[in-house]
C-alpha cells in the first residue's frame, strides 16, 4: 500500500481507471457562493503535502494550489450562486456545484470519490467518503483547490462591502460577522435563506415601515 503524507490510496488502489476527487468549501457561510472542485491527479506526478485545506496553512495550500493545477491530468473549479442557494437550499446548491465540477472536467472520469456522506447524480458510478479530504489524495486536492478559489473571492468582497470583515471570517458567523449584520444590514452577496440574514433583513424592513 503507498500512502503520501498520511493520506490512503488503498481506497482507490483497486480502480484501475480515472477517478475524480471532489469536495466542496462554503456551505456553512452567511454570504458568498458555495464552491467546489473536481480533480483527477496524476499518478506519474505525485503532489507531496496533500491534505485536507483545513489542516494547511495558506501559505502551503496557495503553493499547492498552482501545482495541482500544473500537474493534475484534469481539474475544474465550479460553484452555486447566493441566488440558487436561497432557491434551492444549500444541500441541494452544493449538490449541483458538485455535478457542475464534474462535468466541466476535459477528462471524464470512470469514478467520482465525493467529500461527506452523499454524491451528487452523476454520469459515472460515485462513492461518498466521510472525512475524504483528509484521507483520498484527489478530495484533498479538491478541498484545496475549492478554499483557496473562495477565500481568494472572499477577500475581494471585502474591498467591495468593507465593515463586514469578510476577508478574515470568510464569510462563517463569527460575532464579528453578526454585529455588523446587525448593524450595517446585508449586502447583495448574503444568503436571505440563512436565518441571521433573514432576521436582518426583516429588522430592516420593520424599520423601513415605521
Amino acid at each position: 500500500m503507498s500512502t503520501q503524507m498520511g493520506l490512503d490510496f488503498s481506497l482507490v488502489a483497486q480502480v484501475h481507471e480515472l477517478v475524480a476527487g471532489v469536495d466542496e468549501v462554503g456551505r456553512g457561510p452567511l454570504c458568498g457562493a458555495v464552491v467546489t472542485a473536481a480533480v483527477i491527479l496524476d499518478p506519474n506526478r505525485p503532489i507531496l503535502g496533500l491534505n485536507d485545506s483545513k489542516k494547511l496553512t495558506e501559505a502551503r495550500r496557495e503553493k499547492l494550489f498552482d501545482e495541482i493545477c500544473e500537474k493534475a491530468l484534469s481539474w475544474h473549479i465550479a460553484r452555486a450562486e447566493v441566488e440558487e442557494i436561497d432557491k434551492l437550499n444549500i444541500l441541494h446548491a452544493t449538490m449541483l456545484a458538485m455535478q457542475r465540477a464534474v462535468e466541466g472536467l476535459h477528462i471524464t472520469p470512470k469514478m467520482a470519490m465525493i467529500d461527506g456522506n452523499r454524491c451528487p447524480k452523476l454520469g459515472m458510478p460515485s462513492e461518498a467518503v466521510v472525512k475524504g479530504d483528509s484521507k483520498v489524495p484527489a478530495i484533498a486536492a479538491a478541498s484545496i483547490l475549492a478554499k483557496v478559489s473562495r477565500d481568494r473571492e472572499m477577500a475581494a468582497f471585502e474591498l467591495i462591502y468593507p465593515g463586514y470583515g469578510i476577508g478574515g471570517h470568510k464569510g462563517y458567523p463569527t460575532p464579528v460577522h453578526l454585529e455588523a449584520l446587525a448593524r450595517l444590514g446585508p449586502t447583495p452577496i448574503h444568503r436571505r435563506s440563512f436565518a441571521p440574514v433573514r432576521q436582518a433583513y426583516e429588522l430592516r424592513e420593520s424599520f423601513i415601515e415605521v
